[in-house]
């Protein structure tokens, strides 16, 4: 019997993804849009966070979000209700991420006109998305407590692919048995040069922290640093 023929298929789809990434993140550069893209688990509290996020940015500049999931529409109505900005949900169809591709398609549908920072909420998973360049200026994941401060170790590539991790629900860390200090060093084991910012996305700590640090890197990719 002929041996059976391997095809790396992933490799191959990998790096079309690639290419299409670039091709979108130069695209929104030219016309000035800074795109966000931020991933975590489900429940780690991305949706508060982006709310209490935008009410803090959005009277400096417009904001624009896509909320990706398998179904539903919650957290689009979520963030127009509560935040006033512009907001379009995006579906998978079953798929557990958004590649670059997916993304622009979002971006159409939200229109760019005038918009100076679009947010991209992927869909809430520690694995698929972070495989996926989405074309984003920028990639931020979000641990909360209750998750445990060893994810860094058991999810390397989603700490190893993001700018800033914000680490959320400090307000409840006495009752759990989560050590920041050990989450930072596991972090920074897979990504040296990740920032860690700890917030109470429900009380609003670490909010502000937060936003500075977007709005210096937004002041940096237009060269105003």
């Amino acid at each position: 019997m002929d041996e059976v023929r391997i095809i790396e298929v992933k490799q191959s789809v990998f790096a079309h993804n690639d290419a299409d990434a670039e091709k979108l993140r130069q695209e929104l550069k030219e016309k000035g849009v800074f795109l966000v893209n931020l991933m975590s688990a489900p429940g780690s509290g991305k949706t508060t966070t982006l709310t209490k996020l935008i009410n803090n940015l959005k009277s400096e500049m417009s904001i624009a979000v896509m909320e990706a999931d398998i179904d539903s529409d919650v957290d689009a109505k979520t963030i127009a209700e509560k935040t006033g900005v512009k907001s379009v949900q995006l579906h998978t169809g079953g798929m557990c991420h958004l590649d670059a591709e997916m993304t622009r398609q979002g971006i159409e549908g939200l229109g760019t006109e005038g918009v100076d920072l679009a947010i991209l909420e992927n869909v809430g998973n520690l694995v698929c998305p972070a495989e996926f360049d989405t074309g984003s200026a920028v990639n931020i994941m979000i641990l909360s407590v209750p998750e445990g401060h060893d994810k860094p170790l058991k999810y390397p590539l989603m700490f190893s692919v993001c700018d800033l991790v914000i680490i959320n629900k400090i307000d409840v860390m006495e009752y759990f048995d989560f050590d920041l200090d050990k989450c930072a060093e596991y972090v920074h084991r897979r990504n040296p040069n990740a920032d860690i910012i700890p917030i109470s996305a429900k009380n609003g700590d670490g909010i502000e922290k937060v936003a500075e640090w977007l709005k210096n890197r937004i002041a940096n990719w237009k060269g105003e640093n």
